[in-house]
């Protein structure tokens, strides 16, 4: 199975649709909340949150945009040497308890850096809901490794215990 990409696997204007989507709770959103000391009331409290113009808690975005980051990491940055920046990060639309959501990733450029082992690698995810609705569109950069300097440290899952014949 593939966790991630080296340099030569990433082609610009490629695209990688992640699966699966994810349904979001009451749950997850609440204790990313608590786990993040964000405690907005739109968030965590329902009778707060049913006099704003949305009539219910708004899961909080930041919980979107690590979910859809989760999400790319077998796809995108799963043999990632680091994740260099974050460029961009746009809210679009509210998410709400119950809401699926699903994401993909597409590749914007790529080069090489000064040293051969490893690349730059630029993609955009966009996370939508059940019905297509954008939610979450955000741009990073990720440096990864060359094929070259993976199969030099052992192949495709370095670390990993090979299955005893």
């Amino acid at each position: 199975m593939q966790f991630g990409r080296t340099y030569e696997e990433f082609e610009v204007g490629a695209v990688y649709k992640h699966w699966p989507g994810k349904t979001v709770t009451e749950y997850d959103d609440h204790l990313f909340c608590l786990l993040t000391m964000n405690h907005a009331p739109l968030h965590i409290d329902d009778t707060y949150a049913a006099t704003t113009q949305f009539g219910r808690n708004v899961v909080v975005g930041n919980y979107i945009y690590s979910l859809l980051l989760g999400m790319s990491v077998a796809d995108v940055s799963g043999k990632a040497v680091a994740n260099l920046e974050v460029e961009s990060l746009k809210h679009v639309a509210p998410t709400f308890h119950g809401d699926t959501v699903y994401g993909q990733t597409e590749v914007l450029g790529k080069w090489l850096t000064s040293r051969p082992d490893r690349g730059i690698v630029h993609v955009e995810t966009k996370g939508h809901k059940q019905d297509g609705t954008l939610v979450c569109v955000y741009r990073r950069k990720v440096m990864v490794p060359t094929a070259e300097y993976v199969e030099a440290r052992g192949g495709e899952q370095p670390g990993r215990p090979e299955p005893r014949v």
